[in-house]
């Protein structure tokens, strides 16, 4: 438990003695929180405090639950010269000391509370029109009201100009030479200040201003803020580093910060190894995040929760799928659970109308040949299709007995419209859901769509489980615990193979039921692959898909990520002339592939995917 700290006697306080001894995690971004609850960007922040406490209460007491041991005050832009801009100045001392009282509350005696200081100025101004004294004033005002309040340490973040960070230590040293005091600065790409200046200059001036602990905050990710504090390293230097919640990359001309919280929580370690001991997050970071965190840097605190079960999974996950009564589970669920049984499901191919009466049918064929169940992908090419979990609803309507799997995507929907499709699921009582991240969209003939990626697939694994036990993603309870059955993709084919395992594991342990691979060609790859993982804790379904010719051969060997089809392979596909010939060549290969998965540790069955919809080869794949 730690002793909150007000006014301490003496520099050396516990706040500064853990950092020494183990790492800090602090919360995450508080603005990102509030927009996502409503509350308008052209609206002062710092005065919920004052109009709604309750909304700013929550947003703590969730970084609290994630894991984080430093709340910071919701007082970022709660200066006088900020304020202003929203005709508040005069209520400086009432917002920050209103601010410290939520945090407390939340914080308790569990975790310490950080009085935020943010920038007076705006962007490409020295603090606009002040002078150094000037913005030392403005400082100290608001400094004086997180003091008097009782704040433990201060968090100055988020200044791009050196000028004024030293205002802002000058500020707090003068009104209290002990308190504990972060400082944080943003840097560029490059690796610079908006001043111009390095990381080696900012830490030589901060630690000579009185900084306790020097790092970076905002502006950019985990990948560019690393390098950034790497080169601030000293043996006397306590580090802070709080990326956003994303590393910038161009796709097809557009920026998108396309980092995971499981991302994060990866680069967490990696801000450790380089000598970081106060770990947080800024804009985008969200109570995930922070719990990814902590939980990766787990290993260099004191205070370890939770536990591994073999193969990765946390054992309260185990135990709990171990637990589900078989009546809860769905039909497929069940099949797959039972050793004697080899699942046979074929993937359909959406069409591009909204008329499903051809596509139904397919389906009737299918189950009438003994196919325990569909598969249906999300459609990712040239042209808009009915949606899986409408395929879905209706094949459960017009043939109730075969089962349905359907893939759902990260790619095209931002976290709330996929916890809405989620939930909508279990009420359309569509409950097998394939969890997948997806490729970048292709072109369409009229526009060029643009890809979300708010999660991938781990991440909306982990927030699927949540929806399992009745909370969605922001921690607030949903009425009813869903009941679906969560699938993860997996690529025993992967070119990095450890990867791809570290992946898998951590896809089981946000909470994945089973998994369905790529297609498989080679069955000795597969069996390779499952040896490294060990047995494996969910059963598998084995992609199986018949090639139609040497071209398609070709194609999807050099021009389709995660698909390796073997020299052997594609040289008979060569040699079969004519498309009688090679069709009949591809289907004979399936059948290799599928009776070589058979029998291997963890395979409960396969997956066909029939080329251009023609399930009729699925049939002669599975021998029906």
């Amino acid at each position: 438990m730690i002793t909150p700290i007000r006014a301490p006697a003496r520099r050396e306080t516990l706040f500064l003695d853990r950092l020494r001894e183990a790492v800090v995690v602090a919360d995450g971004a508080m603005g990102t929180a509030l927009y996502e609850r409503g509350v308008f960007i052209n609206q002062s922040f710092d005065a919920l405090c004052l109009s709604r406490p309750e909304l700013v209460s929550e947003v703590h007491r969730e970084y609290r639950a994630a894991g984080a041991e430093l709340l910071e005050t919701n007082t970022f832009g709660a200066n006088r010269a900020r304020l202003a801009g929203h005709g508040l100045e005069e209520h400086v001392r009432e917002i920050n000391s209103a601010a410290v009282r939520l945090v407390r509350e939340a914080a308790g005696d569990e975790a310490w509370v950080g009085g935020s200081m943010g920038p007076i100025g705006v962007a490409g101004q020295v603090a606009g029109q002040f002078e150094p004294g000037d913005m030392e004033q403005i400082f100290a005002e608001q400094a004086a009201a997180l003091l008097e309040a009782g704040i433990d340490v201060f968090v100055v973040e988020t200044i791009p100009w050196l000028v004024e960070m030293e205002a802002a230590l000058a500020a707090i040293r003068k009104l209290d030479a002990a308190v504990p005091v972060v400082a944080m600065m943003t840097f560029n790409d490059e690796g610079e200040t908006q001043g111009g200046e390095t990381p080696e200059i900012v830490v030589k001036r901060l630690s000579v201003a009185g900084a306790d602990v020097i790092g970076a905050n905002c502006s950019v990710g985990p990948k560019p803020m690393l390098e950034v504090v790497a080169r601030m390293a000293h043996p006397e230097t306590i580090l802070a580093a709080m990326p956003n919640a994303g590393l910038p990359q161009s796709v097809e001309g557009r920026l998108l910060y396309m980092a995971s919280a499981e991302y994060f929580g990866k680069y967490a370690r990696r801000f450790v190894k380089a000598g970081v001991r106060l770990l947080g997050g800024c804009c985008g970071t969200t109570p995930e995040h922070v719990r990814h965190m902590r939980r990766e840097v787990a290993g260099f605190s004191p205070h370890r929760t939770g536990g591994l079960a073999p193969g990765g999974e946390r054992a309260d996950r185990v135990e709990e799928r171990r637990s589900r009564a078989p009546e809860d589970r769905t039909r497929i669920a069940r099949l797959m659970a039972d050793p004697s049984t080899f699942v046979t499901s074929v993937e359909l191919t959406p069409p591009k109308s909204a008329r499903l009466d051809e596509l139904v049918d397919s389906v009737r064929q299918l189950a009438a040949s003994g196919v325990d169940a569909v598969n249906i992908p999300e459609y990712a090419r040239i042209s808009p299709r009915p949606t899986p979990l409408v395929i879905a609803r209706a094949v459960r309507d017009a043939v109730p007995g075969i089962e349905t799997i359907i893939h759902y995507c990260c790619r095209d929907r931002n976290l709330y419209g996929m916890q809405a499709d989620l939930l909508s699921a279990h009420a359309l009582d569509v409950r097998n859901v394939l969890i997948i991240t997806g490729d970048p969209p292709k072109a369409g003939e009229y526009a060029v769509p643009t890809a979300v990626f708010d999660v991938d697939s781990i991440g909306l694994t982990r927030v699927a489980a949540g929806l399992g036990r009745g909370i969605d993603a922001a921690g607030r309870p949903t009425g009813i615990p869903l009941a679906l059955h969560v699938g993860v993709g997996v690529n025993p084919g992967a070119l990095d193979v450890q990867r791809e395992l570290d992946r898998f594991r951590r896809k089981i342990e946000a909470g994945a039921e089973f998994a369905m691979t790529q297609p498989v060609y080679d069955p000795a790859l597969l069996e390779t692959f499952l040896g490294e993982l060990g047995e494996p804790p969910v059963p598998l379904l084995v992609g199986i898909l018949p090639l139609h010719s040497y071209r398609n051969a070709e194609f999807l060997h050099n021009e389709v990520p995660g698909m390796r089809i073997p020299n052997a392979v594609r040289a008979r596909m060569r040699a079969a002339e004519g498309r009688a010939a090679a069709r009949a060549e591809g289907v004979a290969i399936a059948r290799e592939a599928l009776a070589g998965v058979r029998g291997l540790p963890g395979v409960r069955g396969v997956y066909v995917m029939p080329p251009f919809g023609h399930y009729e080869v699925a049939l002669e794949v599975l021998g029906r």
